[in-house]
């Protein structure tokens, strides 16, 4: 006979959760609310991103399909690395870290990306509002980071230069050449 594990439907969002002895018990610079506000801030659009890119690349159809389906991949895990590094300065600066799905989905810049098959040319456009959204997001708390961390500041660079360039990628797929129709 198989046991079975009723789990309290009513349960806080915490259930289960404990900090330890020793959290943040660490030694050295430690972030600010503010610093820790605004990493955050930029995780929880990071970890949007790659779920969105993921929901594009399962659902797009249409010509280029290949093309962008691999594009999608790359801005996935693009996103996917960046969050994992933005989560991990946090910690190494001893704040904690909140990327669960209800944290995400209640505080991310990003709008909602729509259910079913997107054609390829809607999938350019949604994600690259979706790169761009995640860029001005960072570029909005960049001056704040900077002043009180260069060093996770230097990160916000990096992601941001990757993620424009991925921005620029994708929108090309649509574009054409100045002055002609």
């Amino acid at each position: 006979m198989t046991d079975v594990i009723q789990r309290d439907v009513h349960a806080p969002a915490d259930a289960g959760a404990k900090k330890t002895n020793r959290q943040n018990a660490e030694k050295g610079f430690a972030a600010s609310a503010t610093l820790t506000n605004n990493l955050q801030s930029v995780l929880v659009d990071l970890v949007e991103l790659h779920l969105q890119g993921k929901q594009a690349h399962w659902n797009v159809v249409g010509r280029n399909f290949r093309d962008l389906h691999l594009q999608l991949d790359e801005i996935v895990d693009a996103a996917r690395e960046f969050s994992d590094e933005v989560a991990e300065r946090l910690r190494a600066l001893h704040a904690e870290v909140d990327g669960r799905s209800d944290t995400v989905a209640a505080t991310t810049s990003l709008p909602e990306y729509p259910n079913g098959e997107i054609l390829t040319t809607d999938t350019v456009e949604l994600i690259t509002v979706r790169l761009d959204t995640t860029v001005a997001r960072i570029r909005k708390v960049h001056d704040a980071v900077d002043t009180e961390d260069p060093t996770s500041s230097d990160l916000l660079h990096q992601i941001i230069s990757r993620l424009e360039q991925l921005s620029w990628m994708v929108g090309a797929e649509d574009r054409v050449p100045a002055g002609s129709k």
